[in-house]
């Protein structure tokens, strides 16, 4: 029977250093696939590798041996010794591995609950393997099953509307502020991380009208030609802060770079037209006196700090109902696995019990002599009815199972009779019976609009 075996570490369980030693690109995660389906008794493999994890998921017939050799290539790849890796490492399987693997997608198991970044990272994950020829009836009905946990979660929870990060939260007060960012015109004092990621933000809002002010004008260049901005320097800010509509602020200075005696003066040219100051840099960029000045509301870096918690507040409100989808998806899933499992199992069962009446039948053979032939043919007939009726009841519970989940129940009755020789092809044949095949290239297309929504 096949196992669905997931194996990684995670911001949770590994310090970043760990963690950059174990990273795949994707290039390497293609490979390192590629190189586990080659494994005897692994059928299927998915590796996922992002900043804050990275985790394989094998469809296996030896959940044991597979995870000693996935530890021991692991350990090889960072250069660490298997007993540190031991200590970090969490090894779910069959349900609570999909579990695990839906609350990944969910953005339920992410250092911030609800980022959004982690689902795209999944979905290209899996078609990567897809393309390397590593993925199976298993694993695609998997990864589609998460894909869509996470889209529900998204849809039908509010763990991803709000914003946690700071250039987010900055387009998001600017917007309150003065509604429509289209027809505003931007002012991006500082060109750094924070000034760039702000930048995409507001371009992403549809402002076309964006000035960037720089000491470093080779930087500054690069910034607004990357988001259609004009470029100018820090001696043009007082007439640029006359028209402009929004200011972000975020540069190294040591000391304010907008004064409140300055401003005042440039409020009193722009004739009582509002103006909203979002100060980024920490020194500050901005006087705080300047917030007292009519017509100007200035938001600063404890302003956007408290509104972030909040907005955490509000998605870790949201996670219970985001467990509930995921426990929802899980029970459909655990069905649909127990049904791969149930009708291989039944033609097992029958097949066991058929072999035994065989086993019984030649061993008493030479006692007969003087049985007819048609009593020997009544001793075959008794000796199956006795069988297939020691069989209907569990045979009728199995079916049950393909309906109600009970991958586990399955498994421990295989292991109470040894059923664990189901060829493969019984496996393959379960599973085309069920529907499941690789994905076509249209359906893949679906995937990805689906993912993205």
């Amino acid at each position: 029977m096949s196992e669905l075996l997931a194996i990684g570490i995670s911001h949770k369980t590994a310090p970043v250093a760990m963690r950059e030693r174990l990273a795949l690109t994707e290039r390497e995660a293609e490979r390192f696939v590629r190189e586990l389906a080659g494994l005897d008794g692994v059928r299927e493999a998915v590796a996922i590798s992002t900043c804050n994890r990275t985790e394989t998921y094998l469809v296996v017939s030896d959940p044991v041996k597979a995870e000693g050799e996935l530890l021991g290539r692991l350990a090889q790849r960072g250069h660490i010794r298997p007993t540190e890796l031991v200590d970090v490492v969490y090894s779910p399987r069959n349900c609570d591995a999909a579990r695990h693997l839906f609350r990944v997608c969910a953005g339920l198991d992410s250092m911030i609950v609800g980022e959004s970044e982690i689902q795209g990272q999944v979905r290209r994950s899996y078609e990567s393997a897809l393309a390397a020829g590593t993925t199976g009836p298993f694993t695609n009905r998997l990864f589609r099953a998460a894909l869509q946990t996470g889209k529900r979660v998204r849809t039908e929870t509010a763990v991803a509307t709000t914003r946690v990060s700071v250039s987010s939260v900055a387009v998001d007060l600017a917007s309150r502020a003065v509604g429509d960012l289209a027809d505003r015109s931007v002012l991006i004092v500082g060109a750094g991380e924070t000034a760039e990621l702000t930048a995409r933000a507001m371009h992403e809002q549809g402002v076309t009208t964006m000035f960037v002010a720089n000491r470093r004008a080779d930087r500054a260049r690069a910034l607004a030609a990357r988001f259609d901005g004009e470029v100018g320097s820090l001696d043009e800010l007082p007439e640029r802060l006359a028209t402009a509509d929004i200011v972000v602020a975020s540069t190294s200075s040591p000391h304010p770079i907008i004064g409140a005696d300055e401003l005042r003066t440039v409020m009193e040219i722009r004739g009582g037209r509002p103006l909203v100051l979002i100060d980024i840099a920490v020194p500050r960029d901005v006087e705080s006196e300047c917030g007292e000045l009519p017509g100007v509301t200035l938001f600063d870096m404890d302003d956007l700090q408290a509104t972030i918690a909040r907005n955490i507040e509000v998605r870790e409100g949201e996670r219970d109902r985001g467990e509930e989808i995921v426990e929802d998806e899980i029970d459909r899933f655990s069905g649909w696995m127990a049904q791969q499992d149930a009708t291989p199992t039944i033609s097992a069962l029958r097949a066991h019990g058929s072999k035994i009446v065989e086993q019984v039948l030649a061993e008493n053979e030479g006692r007969w002599d003087s049985a007819s032939a048609e009593d020997l043919a009544r001793v075959d007939a008794i000796a199956r009815a006795v069988m297939q009726r020691l069989l209907h009841e569990p045979t009728i519970r199995m079916k049950a199972l393909e309906h109600g989940g009970g991958h586990g129940r399955l498994a421990v009755l295989r292991e109470l009779f040894g059923l664990d020789e189901v060829s493969d092809e019984a496996a393959a044949e379960a599973a085309t019976e069920a529907g499941e095949r690789q994905p076509a290239p249209a359906e893949i297309r679906e995937l990805r609009r689906g993912a993205q929504t």
